[in-house]
């Protein structure tokens, strides 16, 4: 399976700023001229020599991951301003197609930076489009219909084209597709308002989509009943949006300090980790300076075989 990650920002968009652009372009300019590429005019490996601050933009979009099998079907995970670029994406392959072009979407919860760009994903204007919305939530239709009531947004929910059908998807429960070669299960997450996990397994890989939890040193009798749900997968993106420090001054907000992200990843025995719901405030400098202080954290717990990426816009995992 490929894991896609459309936008990693948590609680609101946070653009790069004109700010924060001038400063990496007045770095690199002050590297450039110092380096030993300056005579040579290698720029590709300059680039390359660069500080992953300055070589990359952590994004500014908001949650959004969709998963494509084997098979090539696509699932969704959120609606988080991400999903524009997604939905742009898929237009193609729905204009394209000779028939029921079909979508199954899961939503970890409606906060609104999750579901803030349903109306802008393109393919709910389709009427070829059938998008099956599977949550834990049964109000969940009543929910997307407020959002897009006549006070926030021009068209209603419901007088878009596509066709929508709602299923109710509750823990200890597994979901079959592709003839049982996509299997999905979720699981219930402590984010105010409640939050769900969900599990891709296909062909004996684990890709598992945990944001918008809080994970603290109190919960290590919570963090062992989750155990089984969690332990061995082979990707887990986890929500890690705040610094120590921060995540005691927020506590119970909902979120996780990037050191618990690495302790219950190296306790379930995660292969990759992948940080997440970036705090907004925190800019790319501080976002890469958060994933090289969880790298030493992870040694410091002597775990020598947990690879620790930090989730980017556009970041693609293949499984």
């Amino acid at each position: 399976m490929k894991v896609n990650l459309h936008g990693v920002r948590g609680s609101l968009p946070a653009p790069l700023r004109n700010n924060e652009y001038k400063t990496k372009v007045a770095e690199i300019l002050r590297l450039f001229t110092h380096s030993t590429h300056k005579n040579s005019g290698n720029l590709k490996d300059f680039w390359k020599s660069l500080p992953n601050h300055l070589k990359y933009t952590v994004g500014g979009d908001t949650t959004c991951v969709s998963v494509e099998s084997r098979q090539g079907a696509c699932y969704v995970v959120d609606f988080g301003t991400g999903s524009r670029v997604l939905g742009d994406g898929l237009v193609p392959a729905i204009l394209s197609s000779n028939q029921l072009f079909e979508l199954n979407v899961f939503i970890t919860h409606t906060h609104w930076d999750h579901i803030q760009a349903l109306p802008f994903f393109k393919p709910i204007f389709f009427p070829q489009v059938k998008i099956r919305f599977h949550s834990p939530y049964p109000d969940l239709e009543e929910r997307l219909i407020y959002q897009m009531k006549k006070e926030f947004f021009p068209i209603e929910f419901h007088d878009t084209s596509s066709q929508k059908e709602f299923i109710l998807f509750q823990p200890g429960e597994t979901l079959e597709f592709e003839e049982g070669r996509m299997k999905i299960e979720v699981h219930p997450l402590k984010h105010p308002g409640n939050s769900y996990a969900y599990k891709f397994i296909e062909n004996e890989k684990i890709f598992i989509f945990a944001t918008d939890a809080e994970f603290t040193g109190d919960d290590w009798e919570y963090i062992r009943g989750v155990t089984p749900f969690f332990t061995g997968s082979d990707l887990l993106v986890i929500d890690s949006q705040y610094t120590l420090d921060e995540s005691f001054a927020k506590f119970d907000w909902g979120h996780t300090a990037y050191t618990m992200a690495v302790n219950i990843a190296n306790h379930w025995k995660i292969k990759n980790l992948a940080l997440t719901h970036h705090e907004p405030s925190y800019d790319d400098k501080k976002v890469y300076g958060i994933w090289e202080e969880s790298q030493e954290h992870a040694k410091a717990l002597g775990d020598s075989k947990l690879k620790i990426h930090l989730a980017r816009e556009g970041m693609v995992f293949k499984l």
